[in-house]
């Protein structure tokens, strides 16, 4: 079953909600988490502000039919289109 929600434009089912969970029941190596790093990688020299954004079901569709046809986020997505209006 399809959640709505997406992750790289790939869809997050039930399955993999699932996995997650039983992967976290077990527990994590702690040692191992504190190698990756702190949080999202940088997108520039300086940090990226988040904004919220509200948005219809059907622009939200579109963003997410667009992102999944190009192998995008929904998030790269948005930020292709600010820049061309931007242009």
């Amino acid at each position: 079953m399809d959640t709505g929600e997406s992750i790289k434009g790939k869809p997050v089912t039930e399955e993999q909600i699932g996995a997650w969970a039983d992967e976290a029941e077990v527990g994590y190596d702690v040692e191992e988490l504190r190698k990756r790093g702190r949080g999202r990688p940088g997108r520039g020299a300086e940090p990226s502000q988040v904004v919220a954004l509200r948005l219809t079901t059907e622009e939200l569709a579109n963003i997410d039919a667009r992102a999944a046809r190009e192998g995008k986020s929904r998030s790269e997505v948005i930020r292709e289109a600010l820049a061309a209006s931007a242009a």
